[in-house]
């Protein structure tokens, strides 16, 4: 039992640190070669930060572990909006100004919602992993479009600034791009090993710990972003990164995991996990918009936000303690 906890410990620090130089790598490679910033805002930051996410759950479904690699993606995408976008707006409340943050959030709606009818039949196939990825490529040339269309977007203004923060040659960028994407791999490897031997240890299913301990590790990155940028004002760099990684993990991270290996799909997965999904993608998407067309994410919604959270790990917890209640 120490070994494989040390190896989730050892296996999240290793990850949240390869995520980091991943991202900061990918987003001066594709500064260097001429890549519009609201794009590489777009592309890079909001989807590269989910790239954890998605090495964590190839190798889990790759392993013959797919409750594993959903449970990943679902409970990273809760953790994403639940307590990471809870936490940023208690330290500063979000304001929402970007025009394409507002069209990307009904896109997250609509993701979510694909997500649902393929649940409903309990089963997640090749073809429902075909349609994911299909739509995943139609998105991302929304986005390239977007990018190149809308150059004075506020959200590109806020990346400038963060890249303007800490310039890299392009050497060093490459460098960090290909040393970062090799220590996702190890390290996810590393972790998944540690959560499923765990999991077996424990008797616990390999969804609930894909929903709490790896989902919160893989959402690290996002954690760390989000704040730091809301503590410097760039409120739309902060929820953009959350709305990237929750369009790619639904899309990417559950349509590659069940490419790799078709899964069974628990009933609580739809009915208590999704559905949480589903009840706070609306909940972002009035809060992001605004009914006044002023959308905010304030302090009171953040705790909301955060309360929500603790409620939905302490009924996991709940429900693994008491399973025959």
């Amino acid at each position: 039992m120490l070994l494989p906890l040390l190896a989730v410990i050892a296996g999240l620090v290793l990850l949240v640190y390869s995520a980091d130089k991943f991202v900061e790598g990918a987003s001066a490679t594709a500064k260097h070669a001429g890549m519009p910033s609201l794009l590489i805002g777009i592309v890079i930051i909001g989807f590269g930060t989910s790239a954890p996410e998605m090495v964590v759950s190839a190798m889990a479904a790759a392993d013959g572990n797919p409750s594993l690699a959903l449970g990943n993606a679902y409970g990273s995408n809760i953790t994403n909006i639940a307590l990471i976008l809870g936490i940023t707006a208690l330290i500063s409340p979000i304001a929402v100004q970007s025009q394409i943050i507002r069209k990307e959030l009904p896109l997250l709606l609509a993701v979510t919602l694909l997500a649902g009818w393929q649940l409903y039949d309990g089963f997640l196939s090749g073809l429902d992993a075909v349609v994911l990825l299909l739509v995943l490529f139609a998105l991302m040339g929304w986005s390239v479009r977007q990018g190149l269309s809308q150059r004075q977007d506020i959200l590109s203004a806020e990346v400038d600034s963060e890249l303007a923060i800490r310039p890299m040659p392009l050497r060093n960028a490459i460098l960090w791009l290909v040393v970062g994407l090799i220590l996702l791999v190890i390290s996810s490897r590393i972790l998944v090993w540690g959560a499923v031997s765990i999991a077996q240890t424990l008797g616990v299913s390999d969804l609930i710990i894909g929903l709490t301990i790896v989902a919160i590790g893989t959402s690290l990155p996002e954690l760390a972003s989000s704040v730091m940028a809301a503590k410097k004002g760039e409120h739309d760099l902060a929820l953009g990164n959350i709305l990237g990684s929750n369009l790619f993990n639904t899309l990417a991270v559950v349509g590659i995991a069940a490419g790799i290996h078709p899964l069974q799909v628990e009933p609580d997965v739809l009915q208590r996990d999704w559905l949480l999904m589903l009840g706070l993608t609306v909940g972002l998407l009035i809060m992001g918009i605004g009914l006044k067309g002023q959308g905010r994410i304030n302090r009171f919604e953040g705790l909301l936000l955060l309360l929500v959270y603790i409620g939905y790990t302490g009924y996991l917890g709940y429900s693994v303690i008491f399973p025959q209640l």
